[in-house]
């Protein structure tokens, strides 16, 4: 009698487990000597070590729509760079460094050409964050996702010293804004990019070269989200706040770390924004201030730093420019920039 299988549904469980292992051979790659254990633990075992008195950081995040242009790009280790940094950089703005990371990785039939170039990218990221790769999920699911679209998604911990945490607190008046550019889009913003280009319409414009950018529009998209934590790292003590650039751009992000009553007055043209954010609004004929409350327009973080700090800061960080300073805020605006 042959009656009904778990392959037949559409599962392939042997598939999976050679896919698994692979997976594992990567994560094995990140592993410092706080990873206890290799594999058969139904969950990720790490030993916290070397702090008094320990806060745990925690984030979670997923790539977005840039993964529609991955796959049509057939680019896979730029996605899995993305989904470390991009939460790697959120614990990192209260001060935290991290400590390991686990994905979650989902698709009607799994794929062992993404998922291998997905985890090259995971790997690498993790390596040069100091971060290990202690577990994840990998789940077939057929029916809830289209051939082709698959669904990746990041989470990250980290832990710092309790009287250590940028919290904003000691944010004032007078206090000056430092920008650290990006290295493009980030992961943010994705929907709007991918109507203005057409692209599920024609995919072919991936491929069109625009001297603008010197390289191709696909390859532009697909720069990965860029790491700050070692940036970050020697100047900590003297940073009173830090916002990551991400969705809600630069109105939608500096506030967060302000105290209430003062507000952030930006200068655009202080920073360089790279010139795929005017091949974008000039393409799509994008409002500057949607352009504004979108992308992160150059800037991937944001730091208030004193303005007694202010040089030390730019001197260990030589990319950190003023983009802008802390003033007293009037009404419920928070961000102004001025120069749009």
């Amino acid at each position: 009698m042959s009656g009904e299988t778990y392959r037949s549904a559409g599962v392939d469980i042997g598939a999976a487990d050679i896919i698994k292992e692979m997976i594992h051979r990567y994560a094995r790659s990140t592993h410092t000597p706080q990873v206890m254990g290799e594999q058969g633990f139904f969950s990720g075992l790490f030993h916290l070590q070397g702090y008094r008195q320990p806060v745990i950081v925690a984030s979670m995040d997923n790539v977005g729509t840039k993964l529609k242009v991955a796959a049509l790009m057939d680019h896979y280790d730029s996605a899995g760079i993305d989904v470390v940094n991009q939460n790697v950089n959120d614990i990192i703005t209260a001060g935290a460094r991290p400590l390991f990371f686990l994905d979650y990785i989902a698709m009607g039939k799994l794929d062992s050409k993404v998922i291998e170039g997905l985890m090259r990218g995971i790997a690498l990221a993790c390596q040069q964050a100091g971060c290990a790769l202690i577990g994840g999920e990998t789940a077939e699911l057929p029916g809830v996702y289209q051939a082709g679209a698959f669904e990746l998604t990041g989470f990250v911990v980290g832990a710092m010293e309790r009287d250590a945490a940028i919290d904003g607190s000691s944010i004032r008046e007078g206090d000056l804004l430092l920008g650290l550019p990006s290295s493009g889009l980030h992961t943010n913003g994705f929907s709007l990019v991918r109507r203005v280009f057409h692209i599920e319409d024609d995919p072919s414009v991936l491929h069109r070269y625009y001297p603008e950018l010197g390289r191709a529009l696909g390859d532009e998209l697909l720069i990965p989200h860029r790491s700050y934590v070692h940036l970050l790292e020697p100047v900590r003590s003297r940073v009173k706040g830090v916002a990551h650039i991400t969705g809600g751009g630069i109105p939608g992000n500096v506030p967060r770390v302000l105290p209430g009553g003062l507000a952030a007055r930006i200068h655009r043209g202080s920073w360089r924004e790279p010139p795929i954010f005017q091949v974008l609004q000039e393409t799509g004929g994008i409002d500057t201030d949607e352009m504004f409350n979108v992308f992160n327009m150059g800037l991937g973080m944001v730091l208030v730093v004193s303005a007694e700090d202010a040089p030390a800061v730019q001197e260990a960080v030589p990319e950190a420019v003023v983009v802008g300073e802390v003033v007293r805020g009037e009404g419920d605006r928070r961000v102004v920039i001025e120069g749009l």
